[in-house]
């Protein structure tokens, strides 16, 4: 005798829950690759946003130095185009200033920063500029400038 007392239908639902935890287990790991490349562009902007506010500081830093000094940097002592190091005669006040503050700059921003400093009669422009290549904004070159009346 032939026993009826099953579900119909089973035989044919054979593998169709194994199919369902492949189709999740797939989802899961594209959201799992997906946070992780949202983790890696987290991490790279973050470098990028410390290089800009270490020269923000840096700049600041530099003011101050040509406040403590004004007469010399009113008198357009401090000018200077884009420097990418120190300078080799730091036997003078001025210098030895510069090659502090370039030091200071390099370690912090990193080693492809640049400065310039423009002291006119009343005002003060220090810009920096530096290689960003691990940043997401599209430009690989940075640029900051500020400006101030002394």
């Amino acid at each position: 005798m032939k026993r009826h007392d099953t579900i119909p239908g089973i035989r044919r639902q054979r593998g169709t829950s194994l199919i369902e935890v492949l189709v999740a287990v797939l989802v899961l790991a594209i959201g799992l690759l997906g946070i992780a490349a949202l983790q890696s562009l987290t991490l790279k902007n973050t470098q990028s946003a410390s290089e800009r506010t270490a020269a923000v500081i840096q700049s600041y830093a530099i003011l101050d130095i040509l406040r403590a000094n004004r007469d010399a940097a009113l008198a357009g002592q401090y000018n200077e185009g884009y420097r990418c190091s120190a300078p080799d005669d730091a036997t003078s006040r001025i210098n030895a200033d510069r090659a502090l503050w370039i030091a200071q700059l390099q370690q912090s921003v990193g080693a492809s920063a640049c400065a310039r400093i423009a002291c006119n009669a009343n005002d003060c422009l220090v810009g920096i500029r530096w290689n960003d290549e691990r940043g997401t904004g599209g430009a690989t070159q940075q640029i900051i400038e500020t400006e101030t009346r002394l």
